[in-house]
């Protein structure tokens, strides 16, 4: 894999993990606003960006016995994703919360 497609894969990623990152958080803003059908819309947006930030993630899994190159953006970016991950769990599970305690469940 060329250097300058392995970046631009690797910013992709950062992208895509923030978006769904930011789209999360918009969620929980608008949860705690009552706003549950509004909230579900950005639930969905940030899942699609997980899933667009985990297709390219797995563009860098060893095939045909080509390695790829790990350097400290790759590396950020792993961690950049795995971060989100655990932020949008997190906050599903709070949003559930906001909803029971609203009776909105």
């Amino acid at each position: 894999m060329e250097m300058i497609v392995a970046d631009q894969i690797i910013m992709g990623l950062i992208l895509d993990a923030g978006d769904a990152k930011q789209h999360i958080y918009q969620a929980l803003s608008l949860a705690k606003d009552g706003k549950f059908s509004e909230c579900d819309e950005q639930i969905e947006l940030a899942d699609k960006a997980l899933l667009e930030a985990h297709n390219l993630q797995t563009k860098f899994q060893e095939a045909g016995g080509t390695k790829t190159e790990i350097t400290a953006l790759f590396v950020h970016s792993q961690d950049h994703l795995m971060t989100s991950i655990t932020e949008i769990n997190l906050i599903k599970e709070i949003i559930d919360l906001r909803r029971e305690l609203q009776g909105k469940k």
